[in-house]
């Protein structure tokens, strides 16, 4: 039988693990941005552009939810007779 080998005088642990402080993190200040008119011109002009596409889907998708549905009325009634 095998008896597993144990040291002759076993150190205990150290009471007092060393745990590294953590460094506060460096707070980095973002690029100051001018607002000038240029700017706010060209947000202005891109936000109604935008619009206008947004709308234009949207005008798209009920046209052609419209067509759809009265197609399937057309088709439904040639079918019938």
């Amino acid at each position: 039988m095998f008896l597993p080998k144990y040291p002759d005088s076993p150190t205990p642990p150290p009471a007092n693990t060393h745990t590294p402080t953590e460094m506060a993190p460096v707070r980095r200040s973002l690029p100051s941005v001018s607002l000038d008119q240029k700017t706010v011109m060209a947000l202005v002009v891109g936000g109604v552009v935008l619009t206008g596409l947004l709308a234009a889907v949207a005008v798209t998708a009920i046209s052609v939810a419209v067509a759809a549905v009265v197609l399937r009325s057309m088709l439904r009634d040639h079918h019938r007779r």
